[in-house]
């Protein structure tokens, strides 16, 4: 077991490297997630807008394609990297790790996390993954063409499959093997972390929504990922050894036999690859949801509404999330009783989903609002997820599932609430903690003006997409033109493309408040919002040990907010209850 005593304590950095490189403090690891998803972000927003373009002016010349003219294997890859960095890099990387790992450890009342050099490591481990990752675009084929689950047997047999299924695809399992690596490290850290080292007082009942998001987020990264750790190099290993765990017999690639394989079966990567897809479409969004309870009822001025209720539907979403895998491959072949089996456990997660859902409603109905940048995007969230889940209704159903898995209906889904939820989560994290973690404010006006611009846009990109796939769009076409029954839907990817290209651009406004404010942004008070978790009793930002050497003691529960008979509207955690002020 690991104490306040035994875990967590290094000495303060000497020197530039160990400061702000290999550095062990939890914080400059947690900026330096935050760094690495913020440069994945806008990579994998180039990326998409490369696709968008091509989809509506296909003869367009275009950079970084052979002649200027984009290829259906290049359209490929590009959906292939795309999907891949936004997950890996960005869903998985910011709201855990990057958030997660600055103020977790500060909220429990922590000097550090548990294992200082772990956490270190666990952040090179992901670097390096996105090195050898984004390096599959600059080998001879360039990147993979198998998308972002990699579905053998296009991802097993090597050059002969197609472009980018050389080198570029091995980079890619590779990468993905190490990314699997350095999130099994966090997850341990962050177990232990919040296991361990919660400050006298601080109670599991105790916990932030915050908290309770991010270690069940971590159980769920630890199960997960040593399933994909373990299925790609199984792919390796049929890739470079000779095996056949993912490569049936018979085969035939080009008028090639394929003869030196023999007896694989597809299905088992499915089903490997979506016992960890699915419990991460989880990883991506539980964070969100935690920040959203945590902003809704901090700008509410209420305590979050059914506390245990939250919890437990936290804890609920995360065990479900690992018995549906198999919606994902309702057109595989599966037997209707096994379908029937997932459909019927996936409707279930709509409950504990309904649960959140209401309860952040209860926790905004009859509160003081304040309708600050943050809390614009925690209400955004709850809409996208609302939004997207709603689209999910439909999928769950294996005779719908039928019609609109290949189309843009599902694009339209995962992206609403996997995708930009997830997004809107990390702005709403963002805008909320940027005082705490920098010293400095954002611009509020141009924070609100991102807001409408990313909230209207994202809509604007994905509800069409809905109606692309109810008209039996499919997806990842490179070139519909020459599809005579989808020539009719052309003016509406026409729109999508240009409220992406808006979109877009108003991230740029993001960026410029971001950096500007890093520097020249107005001075944070210690707590600029008036909340209550523990974050909020030291200075902005915190000094090295966090607490400069007082251990913090709790109190009462994280959302003391409006308690009658107190002078003011909040009460924080850490404060005795001689120093409570009352009113007369």
């Amino acid at each position: 077991m690991v104490t306040h005593e035994s875990g967590g304590h290094h000495h303060p950095p000497t020197g530039f490297i160990r400061k702000y490189i290999f550095s062990l403090d939890h914080k400059v690891i947690g900026i330096q997630y935050y760094f690495l998803a913020l440069f994945s972000v806008f990579l994998g927003m180039a990326l998409s807008m490369l696709m968008r373009i091509h989809l509506v002016w296909p003869n367009m010349k275009l950079p970084f394609t052979s002649g200027g003219q984009m290829t259906p294997e290049q359209y490929l890859a590009l959906v292939t990297m795309h999907g891949s960095i936004m997950v890996f890099m960005v869903l998985t990387t910011a709201p855990q790790s990057g958030f997660g790992n600055y103020i977790l450890p500060i909220q429990i009342g922590a000097e550090d996390m548990a294992f200082p050099v772990l956490n270190m490591l666990s952040f090179w481990t992901t670097f390096l993954s996105l090195v050898v990752l984004t390096s599959a675009f600059f080998v001879t084929g360039g990147a993979p063409i198998s998308g972002w689950t990699a579905y053998p047997p296009l991802s097993a047999l090597g050059q002969i499959s197609g472009p980018g299924e050389g080198a570029g695809q091995t980079l890619w399992v590779i990468g993905v093997a190490i990314f699997c690596i350095g999130s099994l490290l966090g997850a341990l850290n962050f177990i232990t972390t919040t296991v361990d080292l919660r400050a006298k007082g601080m109670t599991l009942g105790r916990m932030p929504l915050t908290l309770w998001s991010w270690l069940v987020t971590a159980v769920l990264g630890l199960l997960a990922f040593g399933v994909l750790l373990a299925a790609c190099l199984l792919l390796l290993l049929d890739r470079l050894a000779g095996t056949s765990f993912f490569i049936p017999g018979g085969l035939v690639v080009t008028d090639t036999p394929i003869v030196s394989h023999t007896g694989g079966s597809p299905l088992l990567w499915q089903h490997l690859f979506w016992f960890f897809g699915h419990p991460e479409v989880y990883i991506a969004i539980l964070p969100g949801m935690g920040v959203a309870s945590h902003i809704l009822s901090t700008f509410s001025r209420k305590p979050v509404f059914g506390y245990k209720a939250m919890v437990g539907a936290l804890c609920a979403i995360g065990f479900l999330g690992f018995c549906v895998w198999g919606h994902h491959m309702f057109i595989s072949g599966m037997s209707p009783y096994s379908a029937f089996a997932f459909s019927l456990l996936t409707m279930t997660i709509g409950v504990p989903s309904a649960i959140k859902t209401f309860n952040w409603l209860g926790t905004i109905w009859g509160g003081k609002v304040h309708f600050t940048t943050s809390m614009l995007f925690a209400l955004g969230f709850v809409s996208l997820f609302v939004t997207g889940g709603l689209s999910g209704l439909f999928l769950a159903q294996p005779s719908i599932d039928l019609y609109l898995h290949d189309t843009y209906f599902v694009v339209a889904h995962f992206h609403l609430i996997m995708g930009v939820a997830a997004i809107f989560g990390i702005f709403a994290a963002t805008y909320f903690w940027f005082p705490k973690m920098f010293g400095r404010m954002l611009n509020e006006t141009i924070g609100k003006i991102h807001f409408w611009f990313t909230f209207v846009g994202v809509y604007c990109i994905f509800m069409p997409m809905h109606f692309l796939g109810l008209a039996g769009h499919p997806r990842r076409y490179a070139d519909t033109t020459g599809v005579n029954f989808l020539a009719p839907l052309h003016p509406v990817h026409y729109f999508i493309t240009m409220a992406a290209m808006i979109t877009i651009t108003a991230q740029l406004l993001f960026l410029f408040n971001f950096l500007y404010s890093l520097k020249a942004g107005e001075k944070a008070a210690d707590n600029p919002w008036n909340a209550t978790t523990l974050e909020w009793s030291v200075p902005s930002p915190p000094p090295f040990d966090n607490f400069a050497g007082h251990v913090p003691v709790v109190y009462r529960g994280p959302y003391e907010f409006s308690v009658p008979g107190a002078t003011e509207d909040y009460i924080p955690q850490h404060l005795t209850p001689e120093r409570v002020g009352k009113a007369h």
